[in-house]
């Protein structure tokens, strides 16, 4: 169920229902929760108009932009849209890095097509000497 919005200044989280101010500490207009970065459905991007969607918007990823900003890419769990909305300076710092390490630590392909060389690359990274019968 979608919880009603407080008022202009704040709403209900739709995800963790932590009520949350829609200025965030530097004064940008939030749309997002800042403890789970979870947002609500109610524009519609393509034409900036309101949505009739309304359902959940989860966080997928994050982009950084040209000037090094970073933005929160969500999804809508009903429709499947995405939308893109900065990160302000308050948003939880551990989801932001798990979203933004996820590529690597979940690539989207095995790393054994790279072979042997994947192993020799590992044990020099960390320090190993590669052993000549590996």
């Amino acid at each position: 169920p979608t919880p009603p919005p407080l008022s202009l200044h704040k709403f209900v989280c739709v995800w963790c229902r932590h009520t949350v101010n829609t200025r965030a500490g530097d004064g940008s207009r939030r749309n997002h929760c800042p403890s789970c970065l979870h947002s609500q459905h109610l524009r519609d991007h393509a034409d900036g108009s309101p949505s009739a969607c309304r359902a959940r918007m989860t966080p997928i990823s994050i982009a950084v932009l040209r000037n090094g900003d970073w933005t929160v890419i969500h999804r809508c769990v009903q429709c499947d849209e995405l939308t893109s909305h900065p990160v302000s300076a308050d948003d939880n710092q551990l989801i932001l890095m798990r979203m933004a390490v996820r590529p690597l630590a979940q690539p989207p392909f095995p790393l054994e097509a790279f072979g042997d060389h994947t192993v020799h690359a590992t044990r020099a990274v960390h320090g190993a000497v590669p052993d000549a019968t590996a």
